[in-house]
């Protein structure tokens, strides 16, 4: 593949709607064959951006460059061949097959009479093929399941050839392994075609180990960078800052804040998989984990794992953490009515 450079452009770009002012200053810059992630919190600007960016609303101030030519001064058709969009609204041609609508990316490069040339359809079928739709390329869209409906659109926007692609929220209908399949597939065609995709997303987790860059939006601004970085300079904690629940950046994932009960128990054991969701449990449950406490629970993962639990009046095995749970309940009920 080609080395890759910035096709898209922004200098000190404002965005917004009326005389409301989201973000403004922005300088941007899309490189082909990166897939970058945009994120932040609800209502902070990701879909316009990404609208404005694709031309289908103006910037409040600054320019937009592809290919060092501003968006503004490139007619329809021009824009067209440049950049595709996939929107998160549903499409509504439900009677129209996977074949037809793939080919409706094809509309910038036919003539006035919109007829699809001999490489026109080649150009259709490889992108049905690209998103491994090939065996419903005549299949109705209404047939479809909504990851199957996703992977068409984004074929659409592959058939018309451009070398940037804006997805806004393209995950938002889909269950966790459709999301998966279709940003890895994203990833993919970056890597592969050389285009340059941005997509806004709120897949946080997910797109951290899948995007090359991150655009963070915040309350100060863009924040721009690879996924490490972005986790390591503490903008995903001040981003999506809460009293509920907190970004982890140990494991790179958000977690719950838990209110506490009252109680404490000791958890000793290795680590492993079985004292990760004994924890866990426990942290739901609304328990304090401290060495300090006179309930202790022991995971043992020989076979078959067993959780002990040892209070000062009795040690009993588990193999259940329901039933532990159950049982530490009870204790501490005791404990509480007798103190």
């Amino acid at each position: 593949m080609s080395r890759s450079y910035h096709i898209l452009t922004t200098k000190k770009l404002a965005i917004g709607y009326g005389k409301k002012v989201l973000h403004q200053n922005m300088m941007l810059q899309l490189y082909t064959g990166e897939m970058v992630g945009l994120i932040g919190p609800n209502g902070g600007g990701k879909s316009t951006l990404i609208r404005t960016l694709a031309g289908l609303q103006k910037p409040l101030e600054g320019s937009i460059l592809l290919n060092d030519v501003s968006i503004n001064s490139l007619k329809h058709a021009e824009r067209a061949k440049l950049l595709a969009v996939v929107l998160t609204d549903r499409i509504q041609s439900q009677s129209l097959t996977v074949q037809q609508i793939v080919e409706m990316g094809r509309f910038p490069h036919t003539n006035w009479a919109g007829k699809l040339t001999p490489d026109d359809e080649k150009w259709v079928a490889t992108a049905i093929e690209q998103v491994h739709l090939t065996h419903k390329t005549h299949h109705y869209f209404s047939q479809l399941s909504d990851g199957e409906k996703q992977r068409v659109m984004i074929a659409k926007a592959l058939a018309q050839d451009t070398p940037i692609i804006f997805l806004d929220e393209p995950t938002a209908h889909l269950d966790l392994p459709n999301t998966i399949d279709i940003m890895l597939l994203l990833r993919q065609l970056a890597k592969q075609t050389g285009k340059a995709i941005l997509l806004s997303t709120h897949e946080l987790e997910l797109t951290l180990q899948i995007a090359d860059k991150l655009w963070l939006l915040t309350a100060k601004g863009i924040q721009k960078g690879i996924p490490e970085d972005i986790v390591l300079s503490n903008y995903m904690d001040k981003a999506f800052a809460s009293t509920q629940f907190y970004f982890d950046r140990q494991v790179g994932n958000f977690r719950v804040q838990y209110s506490s009960n009252g109680q404490q128990v000791q958890l000793e054991g290795e680590e492993s998989e079985h004292l990760l969701w004994m924890r866990r449990a426990l942290l739901r449950k609304g328990y304090t984990i401290t060495d300090k406490a006179d309930c202790c629970i022991t995971v043992q993962t020989t076979d078959p794992v067993k959780w002990t639990l040892k209070t000062p009046l009795h040690t009993e095995d588990f193999y259940l953490i329901e039933n532990l749970l159950s049982a530490l309940n009870e204790y501490q009920k005791k404990h509480s009515q007798n103190g």
